[in-house]
């Protein structure tokens, strides 16, 4: 039953409020520092100071990209953790990185015709059906999942960032993204019409032309990717103190496929994706409907796993030397300037005198949080053998933390993170035989749709 608010309850609420001297002091506070300078907790951030940011695993040093103002978090962090393999074995430099705008020229082609095949398959829906709809209301973004782009990886390759630069569009996607999107509308109504009219027979046809035109748009915004390229650097060694006698390698030319085996070699169907997501039920294999990037493409699938189950993986992963790409839902409980994730560092309950925790899986359901974000694990402080803190290289560039590196503490990763992506042979041997089973397809509105 609906009920307004009425005169004689705010003038109760008021009494209340100012009957209580702490919430003159949390006022105080809050409007002269805002809600999270008031909250904030000194001891969590000290504890996790520059100082202080030493781990017993560090697996990696490299300069931290930047995705700037766009959403390709998750490939920036596949990216780096596959950069991670050159400088081990070929010795490139710190401040090497692969072209995170080739990958994404791609994953934008591949996704309008992901986009078209669904639109086909969803013709004969009426408008307001919910599944239409939900791939009305986002065409293509920019967002995905470890599965996604190892998808485009498995069929484009990978290019040295010297060979596809970034560009405006790619540093902010917003223009781009609302111009494509907008196109896509309108060639949905075209197959729909089509399909309709009972002219099937024309869809291939109609659909090239229309990628085409995608394909155009992207290459004016994004430069035309190359389909050969040259490889040339100079292999840096911590023997090697000046530098200056290292001799420059030099490859080529050969294709983005030929560089991606020759150099990084990696065989992407031996890491596979493990999530914590509370509401489903673990041990089992999961998919997500429609929620893919390109069509024949490696599809989305997890294992869903216990954060604990997670973290011995990811150990044992870091302890051979390799970060771990992993998602989780970064702007909870973060200082982003210093670069510290930690469920004590802001008193949101304290300072407003209400108990605001929540379980993980009350988060998840009522979309409280949600794996917004991809990043890479590059090191952990294990004391007696468990994992009090983490490393984490982010891709926002160096101005955060330490350099672009910052801390998550233990509890931090079993209250946000909900994804891992390792190799098999760190699974056990039920985990393993899981991922040859057909999975359960959720529906299209679950929240662990791919991250942005």
């Amino acid at each position: 039953m609906m009920k307004e608010i009425n005169a004689e309850e705010l003038k109760q609420f008021q009494a209340d409020y100012e009957s209580d001297r702490s919430n003159r002091i949390a006022q105080r506070a809050v409007t002269t520092n805002g809600i999270y300078k008031a909250a904030e907790d000194m001891n969590a951030v000290d504890r996790n100071s520059d100082e202080n940011f030493s781990f017993s695993i560090d697996v990696d040093s490299e300069n931290v990209a930047n995705q700037r103002r766009s959403g390709r978090c998750w490939m920036f962090a596949c990216l780096n953790t596959l950069r991670e393999h050159l400088q081990k074995e070929h010795k490139v430099g710190k401040d090497f990185e692969l072209s995170q705008s080739y990958l994404y020229f791609y994953d934008k082609l591949e996704k309008c015709n992901y986009f078209y095949d669904n639109m086909v398959e969803l013709a004969d829906r009426p408008m307001g059906d919910g599944l239409l709809l939900h791939r009305l209301d986002q065409p293509q973004q920019d967002g995905g999942d470890w599965c996604l782009v190892c998808a485009l990886i498995d069929k484009y390759g990978v290019v040295p960032q010297d060979q596809m630069n970034e560009t405006s569009c790619t540093m902010d996607s917003g223009e781009l993204n609302t111009i494509l999107n907008r196109k896509l509308r309108k060639d949905a109504l075209e197959i729909r019409s089509l399909v309709k009219e009972g002219r099937k027979d024309e869809l291939d046809a109609v659909r090239e032309r229309m990628l085409g035109e995608d394909y155009r748009i992207l290459a004016i915004a994004f430069g035309v990717p190359p389909t050969e390229i040259n490889f040339e650097y100079k292999p840096q060694s911590e023997d090697d103190k000046d530098k200056k006698d290292a001799g420059i390698k030099q490859y080529g030319p050969m294709t983005p496929q030929d560089f991606y085996k020759k150099f990084i070699g990696l065989d992407l169907n031996d890491y596979v994706l493990l999530q914590d997501i509370p509401h489903v039920e673990y041990g089992k294999l999961y998919g997500i409907e429609m929620s893919g990037n390109m069509v024949g493409g490696r599809p989305n699938r997890y294992l869903n796993t216990p954060a604990k189950d997670m973290k011995e993986a990811v150990i044992k992963q870091l302890k051979d030397g390799y970060g771990v790409w992993f998602a989780n839902d970064v702007m909870q409980q973060f200082d982003r300037k210093k670069g510290i994730e930690d469920l004590d560092l802001y008193g949101f309950s304290d300072l407003f005198g209400l108990d605001l925790d929540m379980s993980k899986k009350d988060m998840y359901e009522t979309k409280e949080s949600l794996p917004t974000h991809g990043m890479v694990i590059a090191g952990v402080d294990l004391r007696d053998g468990k994992p009090v803190r983490w490393k984490i290289e982010n891709s926002w560039g160096d101005e955060i933390g330490d350099k672009g590196f910052m801390v998550m503490s233990d509890a931090w990763f079993d209250k946000y993170v909900y994804g891992v992506a390792v190799n098999k042979k760190y699974l056990t041997e039920e985990q393993r035989k899981a991922f040859e089973t057909e999975p359960t397809i959720l529906p299209y509105w679950d929240a662990a749709n791919p991250i942005m």
